[in-house]
């Protein structure tokens, strides 16, 4: 019997190697065409707002940075918070970029920057120049939502989170941060599969958690 030849997944293609990967799987309520579609439209803004444990979890980063940056003698203006944090509004430019689209079976999007360390710092790039970056320092992040018919109107969604820095030195930093807050990056990816789960049935019991 032949095997049945699987196309590569667009995150395999942006990052084939990496130092960590997270991956949350919810099951969905809704086709998966309809449920790719509210992938790319929910706002994940909303895992900030109305998730008790994210904020927690935002407000403890954050005051670690400026703890940081204080005692490196340095002022940090935090910008504030976006109004709005959705798939649809990503382009191939910026600090988060689009790498690529397969609907309804994949999205991909990724940034470019140094997030250990206690300060965090993204890189404006082109998503065309994300799989060769390769500046020492640095740690690439490719995400993405996939997605599969799970029994009669339902989809399996997965959100994966793989990181992988250009130097040893950066390896060993960016794991050190990576393996005691894998847990709760696990929370936030939770959090932000319950937003697509209320934005693709309104009416349902989705919870940010």
């Amino acid at each position: 019997m032949n095997a049945i030849a699987v196309p590569p997944m667009l995150i395999e293609q942006a990052l084939p190697s990496f130092d960590a990967v997270r991956a949350e799987h919810r099951i969905v309520r809704g086709e998966v065409t309809a449920v790719y579609d509210a992938v790319r439209r929910a706002d994940f803004m909303r895992a900030w707002r109305e998730s008790p444990a994210v904020r927690v979890l935002f407000s403890a980063r954050s005051l670690a940075e400026r703890a940081v940056s204080a005692a490196r003698g340095r002022a940090v203006a935090e910008p504030p918070p976006p109004a709005s944090l959705r798939l649809a509004d990503l382009t191939g430019n910026g600090e988060w970029v689009l790498l690529g689209e397969d609907p309804p079976r994949e999205i991909a999007f990724g940034a470019i920057g140094r997030f250990w360390g206690g300060e965090t710092i993204w890189e404006e790039i082109d998503a065309a120049d994300f799989t060769t970056f390769d500046r020492p320092g640095y740690g690439r992040i490719a995400c993405n939502f996939s997605l599969r018919p799970y029994g009669s109107g339902h989809a399996l969604v997965s959100y994966e989170c793989r990181t992988q820095a250009t130097d040893p030195a950066g390896r060993r930093a960016s794991l050190r941060y990576w393996r005691p807050l894998s847990p709760f990056i696990g929370v936030v990816l939770r959090a932000q599969l319950g937003v697509v789960a209320a934005e693709s049935d309104p009416a349902g019991s989705a919870r940010f958690c």
